[in-house]
């Protein structure tokens, strides 16, 4: 699972209570949302690293609102070098409602930082609409690829130059692997098989049929499981 946490309500009794809630059963694949912004690092995002290991999370997600990618490097560095020691890798996501918008960004960026707990997350939404393709994995060191975001989305394109749209759609019109027009075999097929797939996929359709959270994530686990069946078998 991802846990999404907000360091300003979060106290020590929040962190027993999810980690008693989590103990034996669910393991966290990654806490977010780590957003750099431009200016001195926050201090609430170490917070949300500490957190992060102390529930035994594997990664942690981070996008960034700093035009400027030294300054963004340097932050992730420092985030990275804060994680040290613990079982999380600090992940930079791409995506054109960030600074951050395509896999050549992010590459960029990583590249200048000398940290081995450092990764790359492909959300296959946000690698389309940046007009990435999965073949241009297959230059992405594999070290860098701890875990990826999976999903499918129509196959007409928000403007791509509207970050409304491109929020909208990421928020609310995601569909269930095979409903869309991703090319979501050819993702597999790069991507590194040993790593989880975390499924992001947010929808207002999905949210109205299943009121129930619970409900909710057995529907999407099911659709999920279903559709890398049928790939395997095709």
């Amino acid at each position: 699972m991802g846990l999404w946490v907000e360091p300003s309500g979060w106290g020590p009794g929040t962190t027993r209570e999810i980690r008693n809630l989590l103990a034996d059963t669910i393991p966290v694949l990654d806490v977010e949302v780590i957003w750099i912004q431009p200016g001195a690092d926050d201090p609430d995002h170490f917070r949300v690293l500490d957190i992060g290991a102390q529930l035994g999370a594997r990664n942690a997600l981070v996008v960034s609102s700093d035009p400027d990618f030294g300054a963004t490097a340097e932050k992730l560095a420092r985030l990275c070098e804060h994680a040290r020691g613990t079982d999380i890798r600090v992940a930079l996501e791409f995506g054109l409602f960030t600074e951050v918008k395509s896999l050549g960004d992010a590459l960029s960026i990583i590249g200048r930082i000398e940290q081995d707990n450092v990764a790359l997350l492909i959300d296959p939404l946000h690698l389309s609409r940046s007009g990435g393709t999965p073949a241009q994995l297959r230059d992405v060191p594999q070290r860098y690829l701890s875990y990826a975001q999976f999903c499918d989305a129509p196959a007409d394109l928000p403007d791509t130059s509207d970050v409304k749209a491109i929020i909208h759609e990421a928020i609310d019109l995601r569909l269930l692997p095979g409903q869309g027009a991703l090319p979501l075999a050819d993702l597999l097929q790069v991507l590194p098989h040993h790593i989880p797939l975390s499924v992001e996929l947010r929808s207002k359709a999905l949210r109205d049929a299943y009121p129930d959270a619970s409900e909710r994530a057995a529907a999407l686990a099911t659709a999920t499981r279903r559709y890398l069946e049928n790939t395997s078998q095709g």
